[in-house]
This record gives structure tokens, C-alpha cells and sequence, in this order.
């Protein structure tokens, strides 16, 4: 490994719970090198909603003006995807494209990758009459043919949940409902079909025409009979996600039993150095919540090095949040 510049901390990846990580730590005076794979995850969003000051705007706007909030800082964004970190003695070694970098602290916010079902048309609708969560979505749709993706407690927490923004719900099991009876009279009770068969595939532009396969068959012709069909207006559903980094794995970081990164409150990792911000941490997954945490872990990390500097110093100070117990792991 070549000699390498070090920074104050690395922060690996750029939807808002990185950037807003950067922006603290570039006005706190650090030298910071932010790592952006790419676009956020929610890029094919239509509109974010749910921002302060910034309701309704794009994913794309959004970003591109929390990079401009950088400019003022020592903040040194590169398009780069981090390829390997190691520890180091001053810290963690980074290798990106075909260099190393060193930083004192790393600060992971990589977040997750949505699984989608393989329902064919689900992936070419994803963002535009497609979503996962009624808090962005759910109000350009007030009022509107709303269906539920889902089956058991799933299926019946987000259907009770969307029909705050449309009474005209529809739960789609794509298969066996997996309901109990109380949960499917619940559904009954507010006013919530069920619709059990599977899924051939979803169509439409501006709706969501749902396709059905024949599960009948004509006893005087021997054949399937034509597939029942849904016209919506947009579909919710809770995908399966995966963290889209194996990096804080490989480095030795906890991982609970849904693979989120475990972090404490102040959003260290069980490896000391190592924090983690935004959706792959488990954290509620809104906007506003992964700049927050974000800022969370920022803020833990610069205490940290202010420590770090003055006892260098020779001066006094109270506890460091990763000093013992523990030394910096998660609880």
C-alpha cells in the first residue's frame, strides 16, 4: 500500500444519512472524504415527502443540494465505491478504485437494497405507481384504488396502515392469504377485500392493472377460464432488503437477525472507530430519520477525536463514548 493521506474520517456512502454525516463533521472542522456510490436508493421516487422545508422535492434534488451544502467545508467527495477497509495503525485503510486511503474514523451509511417479489411489471413500476411506505406516497394518493401487497401480519399491518390515506383498499395475497381469523376479520370490519389468487402480472402507466391467474376451470370446455383483472391507482408493499455493503460485515461488525448493523445510541458499531447511520442500521426508514441519524453518528465520532486531541494534550476531560466499558461496542 502506497503512503496515503489521512483523513479525519471516512464516510461511505451519499444518501442523506452520509451527507448530513459529512456536513456535521465538515462543520466541525474536519478533513473528510465522503465515498458516493451512486444514486439513493429511493432515486426512482417521484417526489420525497415528509422533508422540512424540502416536501415534494425529488431524490435527485435533494441530493444534489446536500452535496452543494458541502462546498463550504473540507469535505472532498469522490465518486468512488470503497472496495476493502482494513485496520491500520493510525486507524482504517480504505481501498477504493486503485488507491488507499487512511482515516482515523469510518463512518458506514450504505444503506439497503430493496428485493422486490417477482411479480413481472412489479420492477418497471417501482417508484412511479409502485411504493413502500405511505408516508412518501401516501398523499399524492389520498383518496385513491390503493392496493396492499402482502400476506399474514405483513399483509395486515400495511393494509390497516394505508387505509388512513384511502378507505378504498385491497389486499393482494398473490397466493394462500396466510391471514389468521381474527386478522381477516379485522380486514372485513374496516371495510378491506381480500384477493387471494396469484399474480400473473401488473400492468398500466398512470394505474396499476393487476392480472390475475385463472384458477377455474370451464367444465364444459376442459379449460382455465379468462383471469380475473384489478385496475389501482398505486400499490404498497414491504419488500424484502439486504444491506448493500458487505464491508461492515467483513470489518467484524455485528449484525442482528434481519443482517441490520448493530449500533448504539450513538450509532457505534461493535468495532471501535466504526459508526453506521441510516436504513442499514435497522433505523426507521424516512428521510428525515436517516439525516438524523446521521447527525447522531457525526456528532459521536467528532466527540471522540476532541477527546482523543486533548488528552494528547495533556488535558483533563470526562469520558469519551468509546472509552471502556466496552471500548466503543454496541449496546
Amino acid at each position: 500500500m502506497s503512503a496515503a493521506a489521512l483523513y479525519d474520517a471516512v464516510v461511505v456512502g451519499a444518501g442523506p444519512a452520509g451527507l448530513n454525516a459529512a456536513l456535521v463533521l465538515g462543520g466541525a472542522g474536519r478533513r473528510v472524504l465522503l465515498l458516493d456510490g451512486g444514486p439513493p436508493r429511493n432515486v426512482r421516487a417521484q417526489a420525497a415527502h415528509g422533508v422540512f422545508t424540502r416536501d415534494g422535492a425529488t431524490p435527485v434534488t435533494l441530493k444534489t443540494l446536500g452535496l452543494g451544502d458541502l462546498s463550504p467545508y473540507a469535505v472532498t467527495v469522490q465518486p468512488e465505491l470503497a472496495r476493502e477497509v482494513a485496520p491500520a495503525p493510525d486507524g482504517f485503510a480504505l481501498r477504493l478504485e486503485g488507491r488507499w486511503v487512511r482515516a482515523r474514523r469510518v463512518l458506514f451509511a450504505t444503506g439497503v437494497r430493496d428485493v422486490l417479489p417477482t411479480v413481472p411489471g412489479l420492477r418497471e413500476r417501482w417508484g412511479a405507481t409502485v411504493h413502500h411506505c405511505p408516508y412518501c406516497d401516501g398523499w399524492p394518493n389520498k383518496d385513491a384504488r390503493l392496493g396492499v401487497l402482502g400476506s399474514g401480519q405483513e399483509g395486515h399491518h400495511l393494509a390497516l396502515s394505508v387505509r388512513s390515506w384511502s378507505q378504498r383498499v385491497t389486499l393482494l395475497t398473490d397466493g394462500p392469504d396466510e391471514l389468521t381469523d381474527e386478522q381477516r376479520e379485522d380486514l372485513r370490519r374496516v371495510g378491506i377485500p381480500v384477493h387471494t389468487a396469484p399474480i400473473l402480472r401488473l400492468g398500466g402507466r398512470q394505474d396499476v392493472r393487476v392480472r390475475f391467474r385463472a384458477s377455474l376451470a370451464d367444465p364444459a370446455e376442459g379449460e382455465a377460464t379468462p383471469a380475473d383483472s384489478l385496475c389501482l391507482d398505486a400499490l404498497f408493499l414491504n419488500p424484502t432488503q439486504q444491506q448493500r455493503s458487505t464491508l461492515p460485515a467483513a470489518l467484524g461488525c455485528e449484525l442482528n437477525d434481519k443482517g441490520r448493523v448493530v449500533v448504539n445510541e450513538h450509532g457505534m458499531t461493535s468495532v471501535r472507530g466504526v459508526w453506521a447511520a441510516g436504513d442499514m442500521t435497522g433505523a426507521p426508514q424516512y428521510v428525515m430519520s436517516a439525516a438524523a441519524s446521521g447527525m447522531i453518528a457525526a456528532v459521536s465520532l467528532n466527540t471522540t477525536l476532541i477527546h482523543e486531541e486533548v488528552r494528547h494534550m495533556g488535558a483533563a476531560f470526562h469520558k469519551s463514548p468509546d472509552e471502556p466499558e466496552g471500548e466503543g461496542e454496541a449496546s
